[in-house]
């Protein structure tokens, strides 16, 4: 944020110099002083201050100016800047006027032309306001500004993309005062939304991930066409293969079609990760980890998505989604897995509105004094029914199952049930939502009965089961029934190699059908899916590599 700013506005070239000059003289240390010579060049740059976030502390404005007048100037900044305080410079035949605008528009002074000498009747004019500013400045806003509707789903992705890269922003809604100032500078309407200003003041009307993620300094565009190895996803598994791979020499981007972190990303509290004793949470260990594989000279691509895995020859290419190709000496493939929809009647028209797959922390402080209801009865959704609990009224976990001990961690059955707002039910599953704009009731059926009860709900979080992201490599490898990637000893079959298998050797432990490809995390069949052993074989894949590119 800048210095505040002091905004003269006279149409005659000279007062404007003359109104400059002398409040620079005094104030120029501690404000920025400018200056504009008709009305519409004063809202145009009170427009733009606005939009990069700078305070402005003193309106000077001439009465008498073509077009519009000093008074209706200062109503029209009012809409902007309310705080800023705000006279007019006027003749002394306008002084019936200017006393008019201190009693009806809040004025807060006029000054009279000319005001020779300044030390007796500009500035102490000037200083009386400054000092009611500074009792009531605007507030500091820097970096990245949001506005949206509070039940706009692609506000709420804006506004996840954002959190979950790290990147700092303040969210204004469209129904409070400054998020319509915001929308004012902008010349953007409620339908524009989201609307995004970046520190720069560059305005950007319901933008694409990847034009938000452009704009708020992530890299989307890769730096090379070429490289020894090629990550394709951003969780623990990915990172992991990130940092070992650009610690240990190879020229190593990761791409990731949303943030980095994964569905661990995304956790609230994870408190079974080695060397952690104190827990930490998934956005902080995702943000550690994406700054030590930058550190050891790994690119990272950020929301381009890999859509299809080819060979050519010794290369190995992947094609992301905007048409663009990354080769390769190898690939090592973390593309984890995503959260199953619940596929019932109002769900996919309320997610985003109410409805939200994964913890969705930027939403945890809308929920302070709610009832709302967690899906799934894993580790993830357990983490997140402790983590909303601090801010919900009440939370209620939804459980498929008979109970919880077969499927959560026991430190967290323990946790949930010390817990006084947190209440289980088991042996039920969610069979509709509905809602006029957002969610407003949850209906859920008893999986024994087949009872049906409809209960009021501000928020549902879905955590249940996972589909392996791997579609897109259908026909280049090897998959299994459920879309997850056999690797290593699970590729032969009564010894046999794959179909087409080159290399005279078998598959390495966590190497595809496709020799050069490999596989690290919860999209490996028969993976185990916790944090530390998606790193860890993060990190062994990497080692793989070495061994394969030795064979060359």
């Amino acid at each position: 944020m800048g210095k505040p700013v002091l905004l003269s506005v006279d149409d005659d070239p000279g007062v404007s110099r003359a109104v400059a000059r002398d409040l620079r003289r005094k104030y120029g240390g501690d404000y920025r002083v400018l200056r504009a010579s008709s009305a519409a060049e004063g809202l145009e740059a009170l427009r733009e201050l606005k939009l990069r976030g700078d305070p402005v502390a003193v309106l000077l404005a001439d009465y008498r100016m073509p077009e519009m007048n000093g008074i209706d100037f200062l109503e029209m900044a009012m809409d902007l800047f309310p705080r800023a305080r705000r006279a007019l410079l006027t003749a002394y035949a306008d002084t019936d006027a200017a006393i008019q605008a201190i009693n009806v528009v809040d004025v807060d002074a006029y000054l009279l032309k000319p005001w020779d000498p300044p030390e007796e009747k500009l500035y102490p004019v000037v200083d009386g306001m400054l000092k009611s500013w500074q009792e009531t400045p605007d507030p500091a806003v820097d970096g990245v500004k949001l506005v949206g509707h509070r039940w706009s789903a692609p506000s709420f992705r804006a506004r996840d993309l954002l959190a979950r890269n790290a990147v700092p922003y303040t969210w204004f809604t469209v129904d409070e005062p400054e998020g319509q100032r915001i929308l004012a500078a902008a010349g953007a309407g409620p339908e524009d939304i989201p609307v995004v200003v970046t520190a720069d003041a560059k305005v950007l009307l319901h933008p694409s991930e990847s034009e938000l993620a452009a704009v708020a300094g992530l890299a989307v565009e890769p730096r090379e066409m070429f490289y020894d190895l090629v990550v394709v996803g951003g969780g623990p598994a990915g990172l992991g293969a990130a940092v070992y791979g650009a610690s240990e020499g190879l020229r190593t981007v990761l791409v990731e079609r949303e943030a980095t972190g994964g569905q661990a990303g995304q956790s609230s509290r994870i408190e079974n990760y080695l060397g952690f004793p104190d827990g930490v949470s998934g956005s902080q260990l995702a943000d550690r980890a994406r700054r030590q594989a930058v550190r050891f000279g790994a690119e990272l691509l950020l929301t381009r998505d890999v859509v299809a895995l080819e060979a050519h020859g010794p290369k190995r290419v992947v094609r992301l989604d905007d048409g663009r190709v990354l080769a390769a000496h190898a690939i090592v493939l973390a593309t984890g897995i995503s959260y199953r929809s619940l596929g019932v009647d109002g769900v996919d028209d309320l997610t985003g509105r109410g409805v939200y797959y994964g913890s969705a922390m930027t939403e945890a402080v809308e929920c302070t004094d709610r009832d709302i209801y967690v899906v799934g009865g894993a580790n993830s959704a357990g983490q997140a029914a402790v983590y909303l609990s601090r801010f919900a009224r009440s939370v209620c976990l939804l459980v498929r199952g008979d109970s919880l001990e077969a499927s959560m961690s026991a430190y967290l059955i323990e946790q949930i049930a010390g817990i006084d707002n947190i209440s289980v039910r088991t042996c039920c599953t969610v069979a509709g939502a509905q809602g006029d704009g957002h969610l407003e009731t949850v209906t859920v059926q008893n999986a024994n009965t087949g009872e049906r009860e409809t209960l009021p709900a501000s928020h549902l979080f879905v955590f249940i089961g996972g589909a392996p992201r791997t579609g897109w490599l259908d026909g280049a490898v090897a998959r299994d029934e459920h879309g997850f990637i056999p690797t290593g000893p699970a590729l032969l079959s009564d010894g046999r190699r794959p179909p087409g298998w080159a290399p005279d050797r078998d598959p390495y432990f966590l190497e595809t059908s496709l020799p050069g490809v490999f596989v690290a995390g919860d999209a490996r069949s028969d993976s185990v899916k916790r944090v530390a052993s998606a790193v860890g074989e993060g990190a062994m894949a990497v080692t793989l590599v070495h061994r394969y590119l030795g064979e060359r």
